[in-house]
């Protein structure tokens, strides 16, 4: 049932991504440029929606999920690879699926190349693991644990400066 429900979402996700123009390579280099903050303004919703659904649902009981644990070393390494191969193909993962699936198969390399790399870290696990995932572990604080507060708290002034954010692109026409 788990993979039913990820296939629904990510079918949902996707077709979010198509409407909000997201997956046009125009959209994605404007976004590094910082001259059209369509995806920024897509993935902040995102966050606002999923903090908001989630919470709710853990409130109700109807969920339960543990924040993974937050390394320096992977967050590094990480964000390092993917910016690179974002800025090096025009597109993120998600939004190169998307953009295959519009027919758009100048990503088939790209797509490939992801796969390579997947199978590549999987295979080089061990190190990872050992060498650059356990630097700078952290734990896995929230933003509510180590503020005191209630993660509503948090929510509500997340909300309050993601619409401020708006405001902000929308007045300087990003």
């Amino acid at each position: 049932m788990s993979i039913l429900y990820g296939v629904i979402t990510g079918t949902l996700f996707g077709a979010f991504l198509q409407g909000a123009e997201a997956i046009r390579f125009e959209r994605q280099v404007g976004a590094m440029r910082l001259k059209d903050m369509t995806i920024v303004k897509f993935i902040l919703t995102a966050i606002v929606v999923s903090a908001i659904g989630a919470h709710f649902m853990l409130d109700l009981g109807i969920t339960d999920f543990a924040p993974r644990g937050i390394s320096l070393g992977a967050q590094v390494v990480g964000g390092l690879m993917f910016g690179v191969g974002w800025a090096v193909i025009g597109y993120c993962p998600g939004t190169s699926v998307g953009a295959l699936t519009e027919g758009r198969f100048h990503v088939l390399m790209p797509i490939f190349g992801m796969v390579v790399g997947a199978m590549l870290y999987a295979a080089a696990y061990p190190f990872f693991d050992r060498y650059i995932i356990s630097f700078g572990e952290l734990g896995n604080p929230s933003i509510a644990n180590v503020l005191g507060v209630n993660h509503w708290v948090v929510i509500v002034a997340m909300v309050i400066g993601v619409l401020a954010l708006f405001r902000f692109f929308e007045r300087k026409n990003l």
